[in-house]
């Protein structure tokens, strides 16, 4: 059985995250995970180091205190992100989830979605996580990392969640574009959503046919579309329609494999992801 994986921590965003967490499961009618990962530098503490640092003559037993401190830690950081859990899920059960299950591991976030792929349907994460300011334009160093490992679509919050009534999609006409199209119309998760077709760019014959081909896709599932081909450079461009026509969901397909980066560094995408005030779903 798949799920939407809720990644959880102790920042403020992780309301939010569970808002939309809980429009994903039940839009697509999967369960429900809520995800704390213990990060390993949060629960040890690197003894040899430690040691070190105390001195040729000291006594032995400040080593078993260390040991014993760290032991604490780790204890307490279980507690506390057992609790996080719990707040979550009450969280989530107020908001309507019915199949919610908890799942707490150690080690590298990134790491465990890997691992659960397989039983994963879509990613809900914050932008910035509990190191990052909310209120910066900032993006945490695991969004990138997980566009690279992860195959699910990835849906970032930047903000209070509400369920969007329209997205807009960021075409371009290549084959990420329409492979996020196509997902787009197998998936429930954005249907009866009106949908806004956006391409910028020059407006030749193979663009537009592309665009149009685009566009009969999506009204053939059913999707509502407003199409708008735009001369000038895609972000300023995208940035100015989604002002100006209120859209509340940005989508946009992420290059593959080693492009990933690529995507990323110095991107438009980038900018998107950093500057917007609305959430955006990264299909792969």
């Amino acid at each position: 059985m798949t799920n939407v994986i809720a990644c959880i921590d102790d920042s403020s965003l992780s309301e939010y995250v569970t808002d939309a967490s809980v429009w994903a499961s039940i839009k697509m009618e999967v369960p429900l995970t809520l995800l704390h990962s213990l990060e390993k530098a949060a629960v040890t503490t690197n003894k040899n180091d430690l040691s070190g640092s105390i001195g040729f003559g000291s006594r032995e037993h400040l080593l078993g205190e260390l040991t014993e401190l760290d032991e604490k830690r780790a204890k307490l950081s279980l507690e506390h992100g057992k609790a996080i859990l719990n707040d979550a899920q009450k969280h989530a059960e107020a908001a309507g989830a019915k199949n919610i299950s908890l799942l707490q591991r150690h080690g590298d976030l990134i790491e465990t979605l890997t691992d659960l792929e397989d039983s994963t349907r879509a990613v809900i994460l914050g932008r910035c996580g509990n190191n990052n300011d909310m209120n910066a334009n900032t993006m945490g160093s695991h969004i990138e990392r997980a566009a690279r490992a992860l195959h699910n679509p990835i849906l970032i919050t930047v903000g209070e969640f509400k369920a969007p009534t329209n997205f807009m999609i960021a075409y371009d006409g290549r084959e990420t574009s329409d492979n996020a199209i196509a997902r787009i119309i197998k998936s429930p998760l954005l249907k009866g959503l009106t949908c806004h077709l956006v391409m910028a760019g020059e407006d030749t014959k193979a663009r537009r046919a592309k665009f149009e081909n685009a566009k009969a896709l999506l009204e053939q599932e059913g999707f509502k579309v407003t199409d708008a081909l735009i001369a000038g450079d895609i972000y300023p461009v995208l940035t100015q329609y989604r002002q100006e026509n209120h859209i509340e969901l940005m989508v946009m397909g992420a290059y593959a494999h080693s492009k990933v980066k690529q995507f990323f560094v110095g991107s438009n995408t980038s900018k998107m992801i950093v500057e917007s005030t609305i959430p955006l779903l990264i299909l792969r």
